[in-house]
Formats: C-alpha cells, sequence, structure tokens
C-alpha cells in the first residue's frame, strides 16, 4: 500500500466487502497475510505499488479462472477465490519450479511484474514458448507444458533452462526482466562474494 483516502480503512487476515491485496502474493509459498481495505462511505481510493519495479495489470474476471504465477498475485477483489492446490500439483508434475495460483470468481484481479508487461493472444492451436523466469499468468483456457531449452549441453552453454510452451486458445502474460537473473548479476557484481577479485591478499601463518 502506497496511500489511501481518510474514508479507507484496513484490516489484515480476513475478508469481507473490500479490496483484498498484499504487496507480495498472499499465497504460492509466500506472505500468508493479507489486507482489506474497506471503503467507509460511499467510495474511497486505494494506491498499491510492487514490491520490485514493473508493471500492474488489471483483469477483469466474468467467472473464468486465471493462473498467476507466485509473486505475481498483487490483489483482487473479495469475491475472488484464490487457490494454490491447483498450482502446487501441477507445477511438480510439469518440472515448471512454478507455483501458480488459480484466481476464480467475478471481479478485478491485479497482478504485478518485474519490469514491463507484455500480452500474447493465441489463436487455437497456435503455440508460444517463454522462458520460465519470465512468465506471469495465463488464462485457464491455454494448455501449458515445461520442457528444457534443447538437450543438456544447450541448457548448461547459454544458461538458459527451463521454458513454458503455451498454446491456445487464450491469452497468456510474460515479464520483459527475469527476477533470478537480475539477482544473480547483482550478486555477481558484488565485491567480497568469496572470490578473489585480484584486489585482494591472503595471510598465512
Amino acid at each position: 500500500m502506497v496511500s489511501h483516502s481518510p474514508s479507507v480503512s484496513i484490516e489484515t487476515g480476513s475478508s469481507g466487502d473490500g479490496l483484498l491485496g498484499t504487496a507480495s502474493s498472499m499465497l504460492g509459498g509466500e506472505s500468508a497475510f493479507a489486507n482489506e481495505f474497506t471503503a467507509e462511505g460511499e467510495s474511497g481510493t486505494v494506491t498499491l505499488s510492487p514490491p520490485t519495479p514493473g508493471d500492474i495489470h488489471h483483469h477483469e474476471l466474468n467467472g473464468e479462472t486465471l493462473y498467476a504465477v507466485d509473486g505475481a498475485y498483487l490483489a483482487s477483489d473479495p469475491d475472488i477465490d484464490i487457490d494454490s492446490d491447483f498450482g502446487g500439483l501441477e507445477s511438480m508434475l510439469s518440472g515448471a519450479s512454478l507455483t501458480p495460483l488459480a484466481l476464480n470468481g467475478t471481479g478485478s484481479v491485479f497482478i504485478e511484474t518485474f519490469g514491463g508487461i507484455e500480452t500474447i493472444d493465441l489463436d487455437h492451436g497456435e503455440s508460444y514458448v517463454v522462458d520460465n523466469d519470465h512468465v506471469v499468468a495465463w488464462e485457464s483456457s491455454v494448455e501449458f507444458d515445461a520442457r528444457r531449452v534443447g538437450g543438456l549441453a544447450s541448457t548448461v552453454l547459454s544458461g538458459e533452462g527451463l521454458v513454458m510452451e503455451f498454446t491456445g486458445p487464450g491469452t497468456v502474460w510474460y515479464q520483459t526482466r527475469g527476477l533470478d537473473t537480475f539477482t544473480e548479476s547483482i550478486v555477481e557484481a558484488m565485491p567480497g562474494t568469496g572470490e578473489d577479485d585480484g584486489g585482494g591478499f591472503n595471510i598465512e601463518f
């Protein structure tokens, strides 16, 4: 939460008639708590922000299901049911290393990304491949499968790991930056990570 109108009250860890939101995923292995924002009167405004630099996508559900990876769920109307059972089972079976949340119901859903968000609209039978670290969300009408990039040599030498292949009809969303890759590059650039960078010295006793 960044800001809100004076008429808006906040309650943590309950459900009701307000806007349910967290700064990170409520399920899928992350925070188990959620903030509920309720307007005490006619209306109110709440401003939300993701914890990392990126976009926020507003999606309207009308009884269908949207699957969002862990870390992508930001907020939703209280009528949206959030279930992680599907994601845990399917991720283990597919080897995707993802725990997607199943968002069901009618109302607004807000998903966050690291970097910009791109939309892919797939026709029936049309496929598209997205790096595992860049997958954000997809509609329930879209089928998916996880696989490695080429053979073992390609995986090791290219630095690429798992990819997700989506087959339409339906829509897929992906982010333009990968948080895992970004984190690894920061760690490698930091001094004193355990490797001699040429500027240190050893003391022998």
